[in-house]
């Protein structure tokens, strides 16, 4: 089995790959992000692809959410590890620090983020979104590597590309939310829907601009902590992928066993063939 990578803002490739490969996949969700690129992260076959795509061009409601995470079933990944660049909700949670989500909150308001429509509905559960197994093997990583880590926290993944106003900031504060994004929980919910165990290690660039203290979020700002943080992150990355353990005992992988609704009889040959990849254990 492969493990998927995604990389976010300032992490845009991966240098330490070996036998690099670069890999176009089709899907019937359109074209990702990129292309994918194939190789080993000592010696764990690994399929990287830049979220934003090469050179950043997608903003966060450009991303194509499903044709990232499908093109990662098809390659044969059962593992997304992703790293990302989020702003802090908490004091405690400073720029630099990096934060391992269990939950999620969302406020997005205009994606597509089921691959079940158009004639088969499934209701996966969502209760605990991020694996446990692939969340704490990032959370070692990162910790190895030399960061400040949070384990545990809330995400609110809201629509950007805007920032957050002051009331929104301090609204998501009011919830105990811990860190605030635009993208992880979008892959979260196709991760789990695609039976692909999901993670997050979320990179603390700033404060948002709740905190009077603090000049408000800017892009320099955010490009300046993630310059200082993208060495760590490849290294984390590095020795997380070895650390995914493949027996790993998770319901990630076993997540459509009873979430399919629709009588198979009314499931047309078309749906079964765009969705092979996922649908093919379910209805061989």
């Amino acid at each position: 089995m492969r493990i998927g990578i995604l990389g976010g803002s300032g992490l845009y490739d991966l240098p330490a790959l070996a036998g690099r490969e670069e890999r176009t996949v089709a899907t019937p969700f359109g074209a990702p992000s990129d292309v994918y690129v194939l190789g080993a992260l000592s010696g764990v076959p690994v399929a990287f692809l830049a979220r934003h795509g090469r050179g950043h061009r997608l903003s966060p409601s450009e991303i194509p959410f499903r044709a990232n995470v499908f093109g990662f079933k098809a390659l044969g990944c059962d593992a997304i590890l992703s790293a990302s660049a989020v702003g802090s909700l908490r004091e405690e949670l400073a720029p630099s620090h990096v934060c391992v989500p269990d939950q999620f909150i969302d406020r997005t308001r205009s994606r597509i983020d089921t691959f079940f429509r158009d004639g088969i509905v499934a209701h996966v559960s969502l209760a605990d979104p991020v694996c446990p197994s692939v969340s704490g093997a990032l959370a070692a990583s990162a910790r190895e590597a030399g960061a400040v880590v949070h384990e545990g926290g809330t995400y609110v993944c809201m629509e950007g590309p805007p920032f957050s106003t002051r009331a929104e900031s301090n609204l998501y504060r009011s919830w105990g939310a811990s860190v605030v994004g635009m993208t992880n929980l979008t892959e979260a919910k196709l991760a789990r829907e695609a039976e692909i165990c999901y993670g997050t290690m979320a990179l603390v660039t700033d404060y948002d601009c709740w905190r009077e203290a603090t000049e408000e979020v800017s892009v320099e700002m955010v490009l300046g902590v993630l310059r200082g943080n993208a060495e760590m992150a490849q290294r984390a990355l590095l020795t997380a992928v070895s650390r995914v353990d493949p027996g790993r005992g998770c319901s990630c992988r076993d997540a459509l066993r009873d979430a399919i609704v629709t009588d198979p009889a009314h499931i047309s040959g078309r749906v079964r063939a765009d969705l092979a990849p996922i649908l093919g254990r379910r209805f061989p």
